[in-house]
């Protein structure tokens, strides 16, 4: 089982989208999320939309990079170009790469769906690709 963590900003839509998203569509590869200034919370848009798509997990929850910082993984994906900046260092070497989407925080629930569908497009067949799986 390859491991990818989805780092963002404050881990409450784009990263837990991501991370939903590819647990429950990539087959070998299982997902975890943080921030780098995690907000504490989900964005109820990103938990409706999830739940409305039948991905939703209750152990989805926004955490800090000192959460993870200790766990293995083989690829490291910033989505926000804050975190893309302020990535941490990972004790052990891990591929990073960046691939931003707009924060739909704040936004219609038509951004949450927009932002769905650039990370099903966008980022899951680049992981897959990398990760050769």
């Amino acid at each position: 089982m390859k491991k990818v963590l989805i780092l963002c900003t404050g881990n409450s839509c784009r990263s837990i989208i991501a991370e939903a998203l590819i647990n429950a569509k990539l087959d070998g590869i299982c997902a975890d999320s943080s921030g780098v200034k995690a907000s504490g919370r989900v964005n109820p848009n990103a938990k409706k939309l999830l739940e409305d798509k039948g991905i939703w997990k209750d152990d989805y929850h926004s955490k800090t990079i000192d959460k993870v910082i200790e766990n293995e993984y083989d690829l490291v994906v910033t989505v926000c170009d804050h975190a893309n900046e302020t990535c941490p260092m990972f004790p052990k070497a891990v591929k990073v790469i960046h691939v931003g989407f707009e924060d739909p925080d704040g936004k219609g629930f038509e951004a949450f769906i927009k932002t769905y569908e650039e990370i099903e497009e966008l980022l899951l067949p680049k992981i897959v690709e990398i990760l050769n799986v």
